[in-house]
């Protein structure tokens, strides 16, 4: 008992430490909690570290801590559209304090949240009404609750039941509007036929899904979207389209002459209602857009569960203002569409800018060719030429140098391959500049 007893005397007590770490940046409740987990797991060790140890391992914890707040960090991957970083980088909303979210300034009387941009984008999106969740599998999920409602039955192709990220599979997510899924054709090959034999008296709608982040090549076969769309119409069921990325323009000159379906092109082929991402290749917040004929969305946006999904003043503003920019034609403008376009040309002129700038430090560096992906499950084909700087530090390993990027001021993410930590200039932007290289000189 009086060893037990000793132990405990030589664990510090609570105000010691925190004096100890009275210059963390973290809010104090949230440091105490800290401390009082570390102070909680050494009563429980079988022996007691040194008192330096003791506050070395909790700065550890604090800084960890303080790394998993959101913050701007510098994309160095070249994949311009990442999942794990956010995915579309994009302009800051900059609306704050009160809005007119829902108050019609014209009549003082109450409005309808999120209208002015809904017009914008069934604008660009050629249809006759738009509508925005939270995301896009929300969006396709509020689908499928009202058309299911008493018709079960989804027709989907067996070689359009995708994983997409973070481990979702398509046929998970349909199943929570419960939904019945009838699964047609093969992998590989699905036919006009197959749908019209599977549509009978429980049919809800028709479903396509893009396969956004793979395709498929050699003995391949899908019927085209005009034909299903005359299918479902004459069957007198609904035809429904997620294209997943929704770009708004052409790819072909960026994407190495790979065309990405549009929203536009969807519905003018004969779609009731598509369905895309607002924070992928359309350069926008996270949300889900649908568009289509009036009385689809007309319904959808008074379905009970649309509640559980309406999005914020701050995401409706930066879908907005991405919304504008396409409208006044100056889409280049945006965030994902400068590193999309950018000019490898340019990017090299940036590289061999800032391989001098490093020129004195302890590591080698080296201007090359590499490529870009596009990334967020779009084009999986197309790869875009870039530039990267190649670094290879003097006294550090590739993964030691690689964590302490990481853990900069502004942490930057690169790629380490051929035994070089790889930075791509295609996801830096040019006024990230001057914060690479001060990352880049506390590291090393």
């Amino acid at each position: 008992m009086a060893r037990a007893k000793n132990k405990l005397r030589a664990i510090p007590g609570v105000d010691t430490l925190l004096k100890a770490v009275v210059d963390c940046p973290l809010p104090r409740p949230l440091v105490v909690a800290t401390l009082r987990a570390e102070l909680a797991l050494l009563r429980k060790s079988k022996s007691i570290p040194e008192h330096d140890e003791i506050v070395f391992g909790l700065r550890l914890r604090l800084e960890d801590l303080a790394l998993s707040r959101l913050q701007p960090v510098i994309n160095g991957t070249g994949v311009v559209v990442h999942t794990n970083l956010g995915r579309a980088p994009i302009a800051p909303p900059h609306n704050a304090g009160y809005t007119n979210l829902e108050i019609d300034l014209a009549t003082g009387r109450r409005g309808k949240r999120a209208a002015y941009v809904e017009q914008c984008l069934a604008e660009l999106c050629g249809a006759e009404a738009a509508m925005v969740t939270n995301n896009c599998a929300a969006a396709l999920v509020l689908i499928l609750r009202h058309l299911t409602a008493t018709k079960k039955e989804v027709v989907i192709s067996r070689g359009e039941l995708v994983q997409i990220g973070g481990g979702f599979r398509i046929p998970e997510v349909l199943e929570t509007s419960d939904a019945v899924l009838r699964e047609i054709g093969t992998t590989n090959r699905t036919t006009l036929a197959d749908y019209a034999k599977a549509i009978g008296k429980n049919t809800g709608l028709l479903l396509k899904v893009h396969r956004s982040n793979f395709f498929m090549g050699g003995f391949v076969a899908t019927p085209d979207r005009r034909e299903l769309a005359a299918l479902a119409h004459k069957k007198r069921i609904t035809f429904v389209e997620d294209l997943g990325s929704g770009v708004l323009t052409d790819t072909e000159e960026w994407a190495d002459g790979h065309h990405e379906t549009t929203p536009r092109e969807v519905l003018k082929a004969g779609a009731d209602l598509v369905c895309f991402s607002g924070d992928k290749l359309l350069g926008g917040p996270q949300a889900g857009i649908i568009a289509g004929k009036v009385r689809h969305i007309a319904a959808l946006k008074k379905h009970p569960f649309f509640r559980a999904l309406r999005c914020d003043k701050l995401i409706l503003t930066a879908l907005q203002h991405a919304a504008e920019t396409y409208l006044h034609g100056e889409d280049h403008t945006l965030p994902l569409n400068q590193s999309l376009r950018a000019d490898p040309k340019q990017l090299k002129r940036r590289a061999n800018k800032l391989a001098k700038a490093l020129a004195k430090l302890p590591v080698t560096v080296a201007v090359a060719k590499g490529e870009s992906q596009v990334g967020g499950g779009a084009l999986p084909q197309a790869n875009l030429p870039s530039i990267t700087l190649d670094l290879v530090p003097d006294n550090l390993s590739l993964k030691d140098f690689a964590t302490r990027l990481r853990r900069a001021s502004t942490p930057v993410i690169g790629v380490i391959s051929n035994q070089r930590f790889r930075l791509d200039l295609r996801t830096i932007f040019p006024e990230q500049e001057k914060q690479l290289l001060q990352s880049i000189h506390e590291t090393l």
